[in-house]
C-alpha cells in the first residue's frame, strides 16, 4: 500500500524545487494545478518565488493517490483534504477486498479524466494500470466506445491546441495500443466468419485508429487480418485479395497531404473489387468525407457506426 505523508506543519515554507522532489511532480504539472485547478494555493516571497507548507505538498500527494484510483483531477480538486483523504483510503481498500461489485461503478468520463492527467505526468505505469483496468472492468465494448475513442479525441485536441507535446500523444496511443491488440488477439480465428482487412494507408503513421477498428470487429464475430500503419494501396488490396476479406477497413486520422492521401484511397478503390466494402475511419476520413463518397467509400465516425456496418454486412448472409 502506498504511504501518505504525514500531516501538515504549518511553519513550514518550501520553494517549488522542494515541493516536485517530494512529490515526483514536475514544476510545470505543480503551475498547471495551481492555475488551472487550484488544487493549492502557495504564497510568494517577496522575490515572487512561490513557497508551499507542508499541508500543501500533503494535499498534492493525495491528489495524485486519488487520480491513480481512477478520479479525474477536476473533480478531486473540488474537494477538501480531509475528503480527499478519505476517498484515498477508500480505493486502498477497495484495492484490497476487490470484488466485481466494486468494480463495476466506473464513470468512462473520470477514467478519460484520469487518463489524460497521468498522461500529462508522463506516469507510464500508472496510465497502462488504469487503462488495463477499465478494460477489464467496463468490457470491450464500452472501453472501446467510452474510453478509448473520447481519450484520443482529448489527445488530440490537447495536442493541436499545443497543451500537450507529441511525448504526450506517444505514450497515450501506444498505451491504448498495447491494450487495443491484445483483446484483439484474444480472439481466434474462427472457422467460417468472413475476414476483414485492417490497415492504414500510405503516409499514415497513426495506428491507434485501426487497431480500435480491428477489435471491434473482431468482437462481432469477423476474423482480423492486421496489417498496421503506412501501407500502399498496391499492398492492402493485392493482401485483401489473397486473404478472401470480405470488407477493408483504413484508418486516416490526420490529413497533412490532403490530395495525396485521397490518391492512395481512391487508388485502393480502384483495385479492391467493387463488391468489397471499403469503410474510411478516423479524424481525418470525416474532414474527406464528400470526396471519399463520391468513389464509393463509406465513412465512419464512430464505433457504434462501424459496428452497425459489420452487423449489416453479417446480417446479409
Amino acid at each position: 500500500m502506498e504511504t501518505i505523508v504525514a500531516p501538515p506543519n504549518h511553519g513550514n515554507r518550501h520553494p517549488i524545487a522542494v515541493v516536485a522532489e517530494r512529490t515526483g511532480l514536475s514544476q510545470d504539472v505543480l503551475r498547471v494545478w495551481e492555475r488551472r485547478y487550484r488544487v493549492v494555493s502557495p504564497v510568494r516571497a517577496a522575490s515572487g518565488v512561490r513557497l508551499y507548507t507542508d499541508e500543501d505538498v500533503h494535499r498534492l500527494i493525495l491528489v495524485q493517490a486519488a487520480m491513480r484510483g481512477g478520479r479525474s483531477i477536476s473533480r478531486v480538486a473540488k474537494l477538501s483534504t480531509t475528503e480527499i483523504a478519505a476517498l484515498v483510503e477508500d480505493d486502498k481498500v477497495a484495492r484490497v477486498q476487490r470484488t466485481p461489485s466494486t468494480q463495476l461503478a466506473y464513470d468512462p468520463g473520470d477514467v478519460v479524466g484520469a487518463s489524460l492527467a497521468l498522461a500529462r505526468l508522463l506516469d507510464a505505469s500508472a496510465l497502462d494500470e488504469a487503462l488495463r483496468r477499465a478494460a477489464v472492468v467496463m468490457g470491450l465494448p464500452a472501453f472501446l466506445e467510452t474510453v478509448a475513442a473520447p481519450l484520443l479525441r482529448r489527445v488530440g485536441d490537447e495536442w493541436h491546441a499545443g497543451r500537450l507535446s507529441p511525448a504526450h500523444e506517444h505514450l497515450v496511443t501506444s498505451s491504448l495500443h498495447d491494450i487495443v491488440i491484445a483483446m484483439m488477439r484474444a480472439f481466434t480465428h474462427r472457422a467460417g466468419a468472413p475476414t476483414i482487412l485492417v490497415a492504414t494507408v500510405a503516409g499514415e503513421r497513426h495506428v491507434i485508429g485501426a487497431a480500435i477498428v480491428g477489435a471491434a470487429a473482431a468482437l462481432e464475430g469477423w476474423n482480423v487480418l492486421y496489417l498496421g500503419a503506412n501501407l500502399p494501396a498496391s499492398e492492402i488490396a493485392d493482401s485483401a485479395k489473397a486473404a478472401g476479406a470480405r470488407m477493408v477497413a483504413v484508418s486516416i486520422v490526420y490529413v497533412e497531404d490532403r490530395e495525396a492521401v485521397l490518391r492512395e484511397v481512391r487508388e485502393l478503390r480502384e483495385r479492391v473489387p467493387g463488391n468489397i466494402p471499403l469503410i474510411a475511419g478516423g479524424a481525418g476520413a470525416v474532414t474527406l468525407a464528400k470526396e471519399l463518397a463520391a468513389i464509393d467509400v463509406s465513412v465512419e465516425s464512430s464505433i457504434s457506426g462501424l459496428l452497425a456496418e459489420l452487423r449489416a454486412d453479417r446480417g446479409a448472409e
